[in-house]
């Protein structure tokens, strides 16, 4: 993409990797390696599996170099010491403005079709899970959903009892001003006003 982003913010890590590691003898086209670590960079990586596969393309690294590891040379640069604990800091924080997201579901792909929108209200910083639980929990037989944990983060099965499924390649997506997310719903934060859609679909 011209903005450097390669797929989207989860691929980029193997990308990055995959690019470097190939760059001497395999190169269709040239591509903007400042460009793309640019986008790494600006992004704040929470899930630990997105993390492990962007860490390596940041120091210079692919896991092909695991290969070549010489672990007697690394056995001495163990820690000889801990470090110190940082001092406890006090258990009162600041409580967090609310803010308002619109969300909505639609299936207008299987089945009986169905379209339903809400306003819930979630303290700033939330997250599009938490956003979905508020909804669910106020009115549990329109928003009810499921989820799976993955290595990637929660990611949902099912919204108002329709589950996606490999065997009709459906899912649900979800999408902001039509754009769909490029995070997962246990870490994309929504802000003020933002409209989230949840649309069951196909690839």
């Amino acid at each position: 993409k011209g903005n450097g982003m390669i797929g989207n913010i989860y691929s980029m890590g193997l990308a990055l990797q995959a690019l470097e590691a190939t760059r001497r003898f395999y190169a269709p086209r040239k591509w903007d390696c400042a460009q793309a670590f640019s986008v790494v960079s600006a992004h704040d990586y929470q899930q630990p599996m997105a993390i492990a596969e962007v860490l390596p393309a940041l120091v210079g690294r692919s896991y092909l170099d695991v290969a070549g590891l010489d672990c007697a040379a690394t056995k001495e640069m163990s820690p000889s010491r801990q470090l110190p604990l940082s001092p406890v800091l006090g258990t009162h924080s600041v409580p967090r403005a609310p803010i308002q997201v619109h969300y909505s579901i639609t299936n207008a792909l299987q089945g009986k079709h169905f379209h339903y929108s809400t306003s819930v209200t979630v303290p700033s910083g939330s997250t599009l899970l938490q956003v979905m639980e508020v909804a669910a929990e106020e009115n549990p037989q329109t928003f009810s959903f499921q989820t799976k944990q993955t290595s990637w983060g929660p990611y949902v099965t099912s919204i108002h009892g329709l589950a996606g499924s490999t065997d009709d390649r459906t899912y649900w997506q979800f999408l902001s001003a039509g754009d769909a997310l490029d995070e997962g719903v246990g870490t994309y934060k929504p802000h003020d006003g933002e409209h989230i859609q949840a649309v069951f679909s196909t690839y």
